[in-house]
């Protein structure tokens, strides 16, 4: 069974958040875990929280915890927060705060 958890509307860019999920995807779940507790890239924290959450729900379900392996990760892109920064001569420059819909999918081994 399958155990699913994500955050919708993360201020993070999703070519930002992949490299992190790219990263865990298909790794048993204390591995995945211990990756991102290490990792550099600011998406880890998100995507951790996330897996903790997808942990919990499978907790709550009596799954076996040690047979546990993230099977699916995917960012979705969210809607993207528009702001100008002002510049000489009366111009303004866009930015594009970029957010994100990260999803996270555990399931159980088929070794275990």
């Amino acid at each position: 069974m399958a155990y699913k958890a994500s955050h919708q509307f993360a201020r993070i860019a999703p070519r930002k958040a992949r490299l992190v999920s790219d990263m865990v995807r298909g790794l048993p779940v204390d591995d995945a875990l211990t990756a991102l507790e290490f990792s550099k890239k600011r998406g880890a924290w998100y995507i951790k929280a996330v897996l903790k959450s997808a942990i919990a729900s499978a907790e709550e379900a009596d799954a076996d915890l040690a047979n546990l392996v993230v099977s699916r990760t995917w960012v979705d892109e969210g809607p993207t927060i528009k702001r100008f920064q002002p510049k000489d001569r009366g111009r303004a420059h866009p930015i594009n705060k970029r957010t994100s819909h990260l999803h996270v999918e555990i399931a159980e081994s088929a070794e275990g």
